[in-house]
């Protein structure tokens, strides 16, 4: 049976990529509280679980492309890295011209659910590139679990991996989850037109904006699942993504989707 997609939250769903990354450094606490001081009922944010096994918040596999050269933790990947390691990383630093946001260091997901949840939702995205044996889902639903009632209603789980979800739905059956898919040159070429909803069973879709059109075959039907679609920062394209059905909407830029 498929879980509803946030049923309790008001549409159109409007999630703040990385936190509002448009005006404050990806992934970091700072975004995300730019994303609620603007009025962002949501936040979209990835992690990834490192040497020590804390679910860190990041989107790449390594520090390389956010942090400045000497704070970047030597190209090594999160998984090669542990949490002390991780502490130094300032992925404010370079953020702009003026180093406004030196001293943002990547935070634990389960500090920003404490601080965010309930009031805003949090789609959180799975990194991972195995097709089993990962123990990134496990330590995901450990996390949600035991943060219980403060995440309740207030979550979602998605990933390009659809073994990473199944293997997360299993464990969290109460949880609602999504693929991902582009055509982008990374995603393995058998998952870039979305099979990999058939693959983990999911409850809703995360297509990029570009593939969805008046065509897009999984818009219609009886058993159509609800879609959220990335990244989206220009409003009326937006308003053709909402006009053609979907339910939400990923933004660098959410303060350009929300009512005054």
């Amino acid at each position: 049976m498929k879980k509803a997609l946030l049923p309790d939250r008001q549409r159109p769903l409007i999630f703040a990529h990385r936190g509002c990354s448009s005006l404050a450094p990806e992934n970091t606490m700072a975004a995300f509280h730019k994303a609620r001081e603007l009025g962002a009922p949501g936040i979209e944010l990835d992690i990834h679980l490192c040497a020590t096994g804390e679910l860190v918040v990041a989107h790449d596999y390594t520090f390389t492309r956010v942090a400045p050269q000497g704070w970047n933790g030597q190209g090594k990947t999160i998984e090669e890295l542990s949490l002390e390691e991780i502490r130094r990383v300032d992925v404010g630093a370079g953020f702009g011209s003026e180093a406004l946001f030196r001293g943002q260091y990547p935070p634990l997901l389960e500090e920003v659910l404490e601080s965010f949840c309930p009031d805003m939702y949090i789609d959180i995205e799975l990194k991972s590139e195995k097709a089993r044996g990962d123990p990134l889902p496990g330590a995901a639903a450990e996390t949600l679990k035991r943060l219980g009632s403060k995440i309740a209603g207030a979550v979602t789980v998605s990933s390009f991996n659809p073994f990473a979800l199944l293997a997360f739905k299993k464990l969290c059956p109460g949880i609602s989850t999504a693929i991902i898919w582009s055509p982008h040159k990374e995603v393995p070429w058998f998952l870039r037109r979305g099979l990999g909803g058939i693959i983990s069973g999911c409850d809703y879709l995360k297509p990029i904006h570009t593939q969805v059109n008046p065509r897009a075959t999984f818009l219609a039907g009886p058993q159509k699942r609800p879609v959220i679609s990335w990244t989206v920062d220009d409003p009326a394209r937006g308003k053709e993504l909402l006009d053609l059905g979907c339910q939400g909407l990923i933004s660098n830029c959410p303060q350009r989707f929300i009512s005054s």
